[in-house]
């Protein structure tokens, strides 16, 4: 599955950044997503889901409602499956343009669905 985690984070305490290490491991093809940092643990970082060329399956959400609504165009744009807001990321103005394009959009917490195989 191709996953785009918006939000990455480089701290290793971060749940994003939980979220890219756990999707690699699970054998996700992961695209982590932060306009400032250039690699995670060797991988590059995407500076926004449009430097992104392949099709996605998942957006994973882990910024707030001001950021996301910025990028919300945008990841509408990539026509994902399915977005994923994070607990704190919720954002029902996005979710609701997501699912009027036939996208499905939830919230629930992508460590929690990995771990227990609802992902």
């Amino acid at each position: 599955m191709k996953v785009a985690v918006i939000g990455a984070s480089n701290k290793p305490h971060r749940y994003s950044y939980k979220a890219v290490m756990l999707l690699k491991e699970k054998g996700h093809q992961t695209f982590p997503v932060h306009p400032r940092i250039k690699e995670i643990e060797g991988m590059r970082v995407f500076s926004s889901v449009n430097e992104i060329n392949d099709s996605l399956d998942t957006v994973t959400m882990y910024v707030g409602v001001a950021a996301s609504d910025l990028i919300g165009d945008d990841i509408i744009a990539k026509n994902p499956k399915r977005i994923i807001f994070n607990p704190g990321a919720e954002n029902p103005a996005l979710e609701k343009k997501a699912k009027d394009k036939g996208i499905i959009a939830i919230n629930a917490c992508t460590l929690v669905m990995l771990k227990t195989g609802r992902f």
